[in-house]
């Protein structure tokens, strides 16, 4: 029954467009994120109308397919300005690098990077440890 609403999602064309972009691209950019990760109980997205409304044909392809969960829609205003907000320190220390000779150094230079700022940030349970140590026993 996946496979089919997988294909009716990726053949529908909505004609409507709404102010802030193209609905039917929004559908068809849902349809292939669901087809390679699978469904989601929830998604977060920005005030995007065209967003908002490929989520909603999402949960109408479901409702016609007979299934009786839908995927729950939540939307942050400013969703964007804060996640680029989060990354400008990240940006701000890469920046100098002049890139990376491959994707597996860059993978790895990132994620420490996220952590660090994370423990810096007290997004982890401290249980007593100073930032290094939390640092230290997450690298071993």
């Amino acid at each position: 029954m996946q496979q089919s609403l997988h294909k009716s999602v990726a053949r529908a064309r909505v004609t409507t467009t709404t102010p802030n972009g193209d609905e039917a691209a929004a559908s068809a950019f849902f349809a292939r994120t669901i087809e390679n990760n699978g469904w989601p109980e929830k998604v977060v997205i920005d005030k995007s109308g065209a967003s908002f409304a490929g989520l909603q044909n999402m949960n109408w392809l479901l409702l016609l397919q007979g299934w009786f969960w839908l995927i729950e829609i939540l939307q942050v205003k400013y969703l964007n300005n804060m996640i680029e907000q989060d990354h400008r320190f990240i940006k701000k220390l890469t920046r100098p690098m002049k890139g990376f000779k491959s994707c597996q150094s860059a993978s790895a230079t990132l994620d420490g990077i996220e952590v660090a700022h994370m423990i810096r940030k007290q997004q982890f349970s401290t249980s007593g440890q100073s930032a290094f140590q939390q640092f230290a026993a997450l690298a071993a």
